[in-house]
């Protein structure tokens, strides 16, 4: 009767573990990779734009800024449009140094407590010749 007890003890605990164990990956691991886009600064046609001009993200997502044509180029996040009006979080996206030459890269990520909702965003210098993009953050 004592082996048995021992016996199924032993086997109560080894399935306890390997509940623990299964369990820690569902827990443990993402539900979706985050994903990699790139946004040229200038098109490949030379027009004063971002290519392409409207973006669909998720938080945790990464924005590869490519300075491509026409530079500089920097980018630049609208305090005032962005869903919570956030200076702080517009400045956080941003990147105002300029880049000088072609393939010069700045990177962004979409922090993971991004607000859902539309961001606008604009090259400094080339602004008033209307490039400026889009970037929406789904939920």
């Amino acid at each position: 009767m004592k082996m048995i007890a021992t016996s199924w003890r032993r086997l109560t605990l080894a399935v306890l573990t390997v509940l623990l164990v299964v369990g820690s990956f569902a827990v443990f691991t993402p539900s979706a990779s985050a994903e990699t886009y790139t946004v040229k600064l200038g098109t490949d046609k030379g027009m004063l734009a971002f290519e392409p001009k409207k973006l669909t993200v998720k938080p945790g997502d990464t924005i590869k800024w490519l300075n491509n044509k026409v530079p500089p180029h920097n980018v630049v996040f609208d305090p005032a449009k962005n869903p919570t009006h956030s200076k702080e979080l517009a400045a956080s996206l941003s990147h105002k140094k300029l880049l000088m030459s072609p393939k010069q890269t700045d990177v962004t990520v979409v922090p993971a407590d991004a607000p859902a909702g539309e961001y606008t965003f604009y090259c400094e210098p080339h602004r008033g010749a209307g490039m400026v993009g889009k970037l929406t953050v789904e939920g």
